[in-house]
């Protein structure tokens, strides 16, 4: 019998009954190394998919399915979306496929990249569409606040921060950051606000938008990572063919769009038409997909900007069936999250059909779109997450309408006791 006590090969543990050893030809390894190695190949592979451009991008059809699985509804913004991707992944996939222009061919086409500019009220699923599109196409993706942006020289990000960031996203890999996408949200904080009072600059808003213009227009920025020594090599990245969305909810260009879809004259005098002003809460749930770049000029950016973003896709508020549906059809939706949250404590969580429809109209009335749904779930079901793992013998939960109202204590169903006695009902606050 051989008592021979191994090694790990890789940190030297001993081989004992709650240290276990894989042997091998030469050597022998633990389960912690085990698992370890496993992290490491896998960034490998993540890295290696990650070493070339796209070789063919999805089709717009399959890249609505993917946003159907994860947004509801804004039917028109996806359609929108889905085309404006494609081509732009594709002709840099055929780009990539074909080989150098010289200077003598002059019949080739150059197709310029389409930038997007998303608007719609908060709630509305702009962030979520800009990431999971980036997940569909599978190249780097970054998220940048036009809040924290500043011009060159005063206190906060500059925008070549957003492509360093990009840069990271894309493991180093500057070809791959080139192909990249950048979502910039708030970006309507980047109105002008004109001279202020005291006539100080306004080094957060127009001259934000003026350095990002050859920004996103597409230029090469030379950019000096951090962590390098002092006269190491500078990275030089090609910003052409990196696709670059921004939203924002301006706020206030209702006004505009009202003002401008008015139907009828407006004058002055003793024979003109005195219009009815319309009232302040009726809301047209598609006055956004009517907005011009005019409109956008009378906001407060201005023309250089807009006229980057060629694509403008306006999104719509959400009914109340469309936030039932957010509540229940996506495969990270809320109701499934709480649920999975009462499952670890063995209880089911069901909601009736009118107590989905009671939360979307909470939702509706504080005016945050499918953003409200969480925070309308935390609040009905803050004191039953708090007594749950306190409570023995329960099997369920129970969320009604007038639970949803406040009229009504949420139920918890029991089970039957060790003398089999049968099953009761019991609200939360008994």
């Amino acid at each position: 019998m051989n008592d021979k006590v191994h090694n790990c090969s890789f940190c030297g543990a001993a081989q004992a009954p709650e240290t276990p050893l894989i042997a091998g030809i030469e050597g022998h390894i633990c389960e912690a190394c085990v698992s370890l190695a496993h992290q490491v190949v896998t960034s490998w592979g993540r890295a290696r998919a990650l070493v070339g451009p796209l070789k063919s991008p999805p089709k717009p059809a399959r890249i609505k399915e993917h946003l159907d699985r994860y947004v509801i509804g804004q039917e028109a913004a996806k359609e929108t979306l889905a085309v404006a991707v494609h081509n732009h992944y594709k002709r840099l996939a055929v780009e990539a496929s074909q080989p150098r222009r010289s200077l003598e061919d002059d019949d080739r086409v150059e197709i310029d990249k389409s930038n997007i500019l998303l608007l719609g009220p908060s709630g509305t699923g702009k962030t979520l569409l800009a990431s999971t599109l980036a997940r569909i196409v599978g190249v780097p993706f970054v998220i940048a606040d036009a809040t924290t942006l500043t011009q060159a020289g005063y206190v906060g990000e500059d925008v070549e921060s957003i492509l360093m960031r990009l840069l990271d996203a894309a493991n180093g890999n500057r070809e791959v950051a080139e192909w990249g996408m950048v979502y910039i949200d708030e970006v309507d904080k980047l109105a002008r606000q004109g001279e202020t009072a005291h006539g100080t600059r306004d080094v957060s808003g127009e001259g934000v938008q003026q350095a990002l213009l050859k920004l996103v227009e597409g230029t090469q920025v030379k950019l000096n990572p951090k962590g390098r020594k002092e006269g190491g090599e500078s990275l030089l990245i090609d910003t052409r063919n990196i696709l670059f969305v921004v939203g924002g909810a301006f706020a206030g260009l209702e006004k505009l769009l009202r003002r401008r879809l008015r139907e009828g004259a407006s004058g002055i005098g003793f024979h003109a038409v005195v219009s009815q002003p319309e009232a302040t809460d009726k809301r047209d749930p598609h006055l956004y997909q009517e907005t011009h770049p005019d409109d956008l000029r009378q906001f407060g950016l201005i023309p250089e900007f807009i006229g980057r973003f060629p694509v403008l896709v306006g999104l719509h508020d959400l009914d109340e069936a469309a936030l039932v549906r957010v509540l229940t059809e996506p495969r990270n939706a809320l109701v499934r999250q709480y649920q999975q949250l009462f499952a670890f404590e063995g209880v089911a969580l069901t909601f009736t059909p009118e107590a989905l429809s009671a939360i979307a109209r909470k939702s509706i009335e504080r005016g945050t779109g499918a953003r409200g749904l969480r925070s309308v779930m935390e609040g009905l079901l803050q004191r039953a997450m708090f007594d749950l793992p306190s409570l023995s013998n329960v099997i369920g939960c129970r969320v009604d309408a007038p639970a949803v109202n406040g009229d009504r204590a949420i139920e918890w169903l029991h089970g039957p006791s060790e003398d089999n006695q049968p099953t009761e009902r019991m609200s939360i606050g008994d």
